[in-house]
């Protein structure tokens, strides 16, 4: 365990949120005071539980702007896209052969597109980005066809915090009769939510990235589309047939309780208040020397929470051990980290290999303080210092595509 003495600060946010109290207390009842199953229908206990699960359901949609009967529990967003893209596969209508994806998915879609296509004999493409992280709609349109079965783009970017056009997205996609899906795990601190605005199929979500627990997700699925989605887990028929298996009550109020905490004039000002430490931030470190430069897009098109930074001619895991256990940001996706190979996020946005070496993920949150972002520079600055003296490579130029203006894993 950690020194309790040694000062630590939190600025991984987009890997996994700290639980908001207000989720605590509102699991906390069904751990303790109502053990019942949720699918036990001949006892009050059982009936609590269940009110329990419907009312989690009820403010998960709420927060989505969808209806509590097109929410399916999961254990968490990566099942969520596995159902959405293998399930959709499993039924594909003959003569929709092909899956779109964005060049910079969640390694779950990726993966899930890679089993369907070797599931189900269907055909993998990735869409291309621009050098921001955002999709080239242009390349889009080219490439859909009436054989297109799912165009699947992640709503905001989990490594440099692109929020994707999907709106627009989903209107090319649905002219050729293609269904839509969006991972939205990372959306929901960054933008308010709509599916109808966005006008998608099926959108994923994932507690642990909203003040939420571990372990617990859902998929959206449209109403119209229930028929066309397979099962992965077959049992008792929970869920309308779609996810069998005991709900976890606890984890489902937790779950509603986050995903209410994310809506209304609260959550728009969280957003702004987190968007100026983040801009904080990243302007103090920019400064602490040359070759310092920010991956992805700027403004309104990034999460509020995320500072992508590229430190040139600087060994980004290097880095990142010089500051523990003081600091915790990412050289990457949480569920990539320990993979030696680059991310596929700043290659496909152009950057080479040692330059997506040379980057690090910074995501602040709810919890995040002024005197976070103090410390965090403090930390930073140090471990340059050491970085720099122990680097064989001289320091490079700022990369001409790069700004350090402001404002980067599920």
């Amino acid at each position: 365990m950690t020194d309790p003495t040694i000062r630590r600060v939190y600025m991984d946010y987009q890997a996994s949120t700290p639980v908001d109290p207000r989720v605590a207390a509102a699991m906390t009842p069904f751990l303790f005071e109502h053990p019942g199953n949720p699918h036990a229908a001949e006892h009050s206990f059982g009936w609590e539980a269940n009110a329990a699960v419907e009312g989690a359901a009820a403010r998960v949609a709420a927060a989505i702007g969808a209806d509590a009967d097109e929410i399916v529990f999961t254990s968490g967003a990566t099942e969520a896209n596995n159902l959405a893209v293998l399930g959709l596969s499993a039924r594909a209508e003959k003569g929709r052969r092909r899956i779109l994806v964005s060049a910079v998915e969640h390694t779950s879609v990726l993966a899930a597109a890679r089993a369907a296509a070797a599931r189900a004999g269907l055909v993998v493409e990735a869409v291309p980005v621009d050098g921001q992280g955002l999709l080239r709609l242009g390349t889009l349109q080219e490439l859909l066809a009436e054989d297109v079965l799912l165009v699947s783009v992640m709503s905001v970017n989990n490594e440099v915090g692109a929020i994707q056009r999907v709106a627009a997205i989903a209107r090319m996609a649905h002219a050729v009769g293609a269904i839509v899906h969006t991972d939205a795990v990372q959306a929901l601190p960054a933008t308010p939510i709509d599916v109808a605005e966005m006008d998608v199929d099926m959108l994923s979500l994932s507690a642990h990235k909203i003040y939420g627990p571990k372990g617990i997700g859902a998929l959206f699925v449209r109403r119209a589309i229930r028929d066309k989605i397979e099962p992965l887990i077959y049992g008792g028929g929970q869920q309308d047939g779609l996810r069998a298996g005991t709900v976890p009550v606890s984890l489902c109020a937790g779950f509603g309780e986050a995903a209410g905490l994310m809506t209304g004039a609260a959550a728009s000002a969280e957003r702004v208040r987190v968007s100026v430490l983040r801009d904080d931030l990243a302007r103090r470190i920019a400064a602490l020397g040359e070759g310092i430069a920010m991956n992805g897009p700027a403004g309104d098109a990034r999460h509020p929470g995320n500072a992508n930074l590229r430190f040139g001619g600087i060994d980004a895991q290097e880095l990142l051990g010089m500051m523990q256990p003081a600091l915790a940001v990412s050289s990457g996706a949480a569920c990539t980290s320990g993979t030696p190979e680059p991310s596929h996020v700043l290659r496909a946005m152009g950057l080479s290999a040692p330059e997506a070496g040379e980057s690090l993920r910074f995501s602040v949150g709810r919890f995040t303080s002024e005197e976070d972002v103090d410390f965090a520079v403090t930390v930073v600055e140090d471990a340059l210092k050491r970085a720099r003296e122990s680097s064989p490579l001289p320091a490079l130029g700022r990369a001409p595509h790069l700004t350090a203006a402001s404002a980067k894993c599920s």
